[in-house]
């Protein structure tokens, strides 16, 4: 194998294409990956170096988001601001951001890179985007919408897409001129001899109260079920206590399902993701026809699945997948030649 999985995790990703790159001339594309490589550079000036790896695809770039979930939107706003400051002629873009999981690998340059169903969609969630445009994934706003009430107000719920593999997706739109304003820190509290001393005989608004009301908001959030997500072949468990993700993970596992990446705690979120039980991949034949590869099996899912194993290492999908007497079938091109 020219890979090796350093790290399975549930991260942000960002996926960024210029528009009509390819119909420009090279000094044309050259001065506008140059501007476009600028651009984002400076709009990942505030992530620290360590909690975000970037992909170059060539007609624009893919960033994998470590850490916080807040960077990646903020990230593709201060993008999007940017090039829409230069002139209309310059370029455009469009964007599309989701949150799932990934591999980190070494490839065979040596270099980090990322692969799995989490960069996937946000390529394909990226593809429903118009010039200019931001979209999300539903799992990615689900996250950052619960971590600040103003962040929710930036998104619009734009229904359901369906991809060219007719998998569906639940999108949302950034509002354009939308400001992310983080919130600052709260500051130290100095001691003050002349401050009042608190009257806690009082039950309205004293400490004892207060502190009696933040116990129970989080012991009602713990006892909140984890919500699970699909995503191909995959679930993302989401949940706001590590307690409830690993309770779904512990009844997940009785159907069958397996961990992919561990819980992590994703801003106030905690994240893992799965196996998909439903999803049999194994259960999928192959078959060899010269440079075609018909794919069979007993669900959609399965078949999806398998079918994006063989796109990553060069196939090209020449029929879509069809349920044919009970059996779901794709073929695939390993020549490379697109439809």
């Amino acid at each position: 194998m020219a890979e090796t999985t350093i790290r399975t995790l549930v991260c942000s990703v960002m996926f960024v294409d210029i528009v009509d790159y390819s119909k420009r001339s090279i000094d044309d594309q050259q001065h506008m990956k140059q501007t476009f490589n600028e651009l984002l550079a400076r709009a990942l000036e505030p992530v620290p170096p360590r909690d975000f790896i970037v992909l170059d695809t060539g007609d624009g770039a893919a960033i994998a988001f470590l850490g916080d979930p807040e960077h990646a939107l903020s990230a593709g706003i201060a993008v999007r601001e940017s090039i829409a400051s230069l002139p209309p002629a310059t370029m455009s873009v469009r964007m599309g951001i989701n949150l799932g999981p990934v591999r980190l690998v070494w490839d065979i340059n040596a270099q980090m890179n990322i692969l799995g169903d989490g960069i996937n969609v946000a390529q394909r969630v990226m593809s429903f985007a118009e010039p200019g445009q931001l979209l999300a994934s539903r799992s990615f706003y689900e996250v950052v919408s619960r971590l600040s009430g103003d962040y929710a107000t930036l998104f619009s719920d734009l229904g359901t897409r369906t991809d060219k593999h007719v998998r569906e997706h639940e999108v949302y739109a950034v509002a354009e001129g939308a400001r992310l304003e983080r919130q600052a820190e709260t500051p130290r509290r100095t001691t003050s001899p002349r401050a009042p001393i608190p009257d806690l005989s009082s039950t309205e608004d004293s400490p004892i109260a207060e502190h009696g009301a933040k116990k129970a908001r989080r012991e009602k959030s713990t006892a909140e079920p984890a919500k699970i997500f699909e995503a191909g072949a995959n679930l993302i468990v989401s949940g706001s206590s590590k307690a409830a993700v690993e309770k779904a993970l512990e009844q997940l596992a009785k159907d069958g399902a397996e961990v992919i990446s561990h819980i992590t705690q994703v801003g106030d979120k905690w994240m893992a993701s799965c196996t998909n039980p439903k999803v049999n991949v194994a259960a999928c034949k192959v078959e060899v026809a010269g440079l075609m590869r018909i794919i069979t099996g007993p669900t959609r899912e399965a078949v999806d699945e398998k079918v994006r194993d063989l796109v990553h290492f060069g196939a090209v999908l020449v029929s879509d997948i069809e349920l044919n007497d009970g059996v779901w079938t794709a073929v695939c091109d390993t020549g490379g030649r697109s439809r």
